[in-house]
């Protein structure tokens, strides 16, 4: 990526720092003493609008003024900004090994003060608020955005994180919990009173919510943010340092600087959030204390292992559809009329009010969120109660969250391609899930489940201005190891893992292959439930796994 030579003169440089200190001076006044949002949001913007377009005044404000301008809804920011953000938070390349840095031991002594919690030039601190029965305060790191790279000279992005402790636990000294969401490119859960997993956490932990890199309020990858980038290589280049490895990097460059003595914490890893987790134990153990995994255990053979997970899964969805239609046997005819309506009109689509096409395969992608989740059956059967209103729109969520679509199959990769595996391993069951040929032969039209297709960047609005990044993140054969067997083999965190029989997202017989590698891992193997057991019975799943690795639910 080349990007404008901006460097000017010492001299000029420290002219200009004075007079943007005096601005800098204004817009934190504006941060911290307006309460209405939309009249801090228009006094902020007054005042970038007169800085002027350098990149230079970004670099001498805080990082709290860097994450608003980069979360700052476009529209708002006037022209001159928006160069600034773009030269500001387009990273610039330069070659380096592919080989993965992790954060070491060195580098937190170097970062860790010995003042507790506090804010720094990189972490910013916010203060307490309430929701009922549980307070929260908000953290933005300012992170490398490759650890690779010096780290003076690297990009930086910012990380949120919301810290959540029960209600008069403010002070108190409690072990801290990192929760890491699934995904890919979907942020943590926002609280809004204390229930759940959530709930049961904050009884013994201080609970940290981590919105991963590109999700929530860590610098978003959204569909018009990604549109920033000057050119698909441009982003393609940039989402490479989004998945787990990197996430790891960060969540310790948080944890040296959050948790007291830099001590290690327990992390809880639902789902990708799981293989995050996995990535941790194998190349920072260091700071590990327990891991929690639910539903969340990966394949870590060495290449691309999409091919291996897309045939387990498509066995998986064809038994998934089985249920359903045995559950909602009059969706059977519904399904053909909606298919042979949408056959017969003109290519065989229907254009959507959003602008977005409909057509008999993306209609079979509603297994995505229907057929793997609790009530995910009863939501489905009840949406095509309202087939020929488009109310199916809503339930993707790639108009929010297109990271899911972009990475999704480069989760499994390691020194190999993924080359569209799903649209590959479908083709071999291509009878099956042909759903105008099955709709005319009176056979159950099969839906599929968490399966990215190359089609969907053209037909999905969101998504359509990403498709040739996606073609080449397909193609890339570099990626860097996100799994090190040697040192899963030899492991010492205590783990304790939530594996879900009939799990359609991660494959009962693959999560099984790794566990074998992991040593010590204790697995609780349920039916009882589906890939949302977190979800749906957070406090008793969380209770059960804490209690194999505190002695409450010994080895027999």
């Amino acid at each position: 990526m080349h990007l404008p030579d901006t460097r000017i003169s010492e001299a000029h440089q420290s002219a200009r720092r004075d007079t943007f200190f005096g601005w800098k001076i204004c817009i934190h006044v504006a941060i911290h003493k307006r309460e209405d949002p939309l009249t801090e949001n228009r006094a902020i913007i007054q005042i970038l609008s007169r800085m002027g377009s350098t990149s230079t005044c970004l670099a001498l404000v805080s990082p709290r003024l860097l994450h608003w301008c980069n979360h700052a809804p476009g529209s708002l920011l006037p022209p001159t900004i928006l160069a600034v953000l773009a030269r500001s938070s387009t990273p610039h390349f330069r070659s380096h090994p592919e080989s993965r840095r992790f954060v070491t031991r060195a580098d937190m002594a170097a970062a860790k003060s010995n003042d507790g919690v506090s804010s720094s030039s990189d972490h910013d601190v916010g203060k307490w608020y309430s929701v009922p029965e549980l307070r929260l305060r908000d953290h933005h790191f300012t992170v490398p955005l490759d650890y690779c790279m010096d780290s003076k000279t690297c990009p930086k992005i910012s990380v949120f994180a919301r810290e959540v402790v029960a209600v008069g636990k403010e002070e108190q000294s409690l072990p801290y919990l990192l929760y890491l969401q699934g995904g890919p490119g979907f942020e943590s859960p926002r609280p809004v009173e204390a229930s759940g997993w959530i709930n049961k956490a904050c009884e013994g932990y201080r609970v940290v919510l981590l919105d991963q890199r590109g999700t929530g309020l860590s610098t978003p990858l959204t569909a018009s943010s990604m549109l920033q980038f000057q050119s698909s290589e441009d982003l393609a280049e940039y989402l490479k340092h989004f998945r787990a490895d990197n996430i790891v990097n960060d969540a310790e460059f948080i944890r040296v600087r959050l948790v007291p003595d830099a001590g290690p914490w327990t992390v809880l890893g639902q789902s990708y959030g799981g293989f995050c987790a996995v990535t941790y134990l194998s190349f920072a153990p260091q700071g590990l204390k327990q891991v929690l995994l639910t539903g969340g255990i990966p394949p870590i053979g060495n290449g691309c292992t999409a091919d291996a997970v897309y045939q387990e899964c498509f066995k998986q969805i064809v038994h998934q559809n089985e249920k359903y239609y045995e559950r909602f046997p009059q969706d059977v005819e519904i399904v053909h009329e909606i298919i042979n309506n949408l056959a017969s009109h003109e290519e065989g689509r229907v254009r959507l009010p959003s602008g977005g096409i409909s057509t008999p395969r993306g209609l079979q992608t509603l297994g995505l969120a229907g057929l793997g989740s609790s009530a995910g059956f009863e939501r489905l059967h009840y949406m095509f109660e309202r087939a020929w209103d488009p109310v199916f729109e809503r339930w993707s969520a790639f108009d929010t969250n297109p990271l899911y679509a972009i990475l999704h199959e480069s989760i499994y990769c390691q020194g190999a391609p993924s080359r569209w595996s799903a649209y590959k391993i479908r083709a071999e069951h291509k009878t099956a899930f042909d759903a105008i040929n099955a709709a005319k032969e009176g056979r159950p039209v099969l839906f599929t489940g968490e399966m990215i297709f190359p089609w969907m960047f053209d037909e999905i609005p969101a998504l359509k201005k990403l498709k040739n990044a996606a073609h080449l993140l397909a193609e890339k054969e570099d990626w860097p190891p996100l799994y090190d067997i040697a040192m899963l083999k030899n492991n010492k965190v205590p783990v304790a893992a939530a594996v879900y029989y009939e799990d359609m997202f991660v494959n009962f017989k693959l999560a099984l292959e790794t566990a074998s590698q992991i040593s010590g891992i204790r697995l609780w193997i349920t039916n009882e439930y589906m890939h949302s057991g977190l979800r749906d019975n957070g406090c008793l799943v969380l209770d059960h796994l804490l209690g194999m690795l505190n002695g409450k639910k010994p080895l027999f």
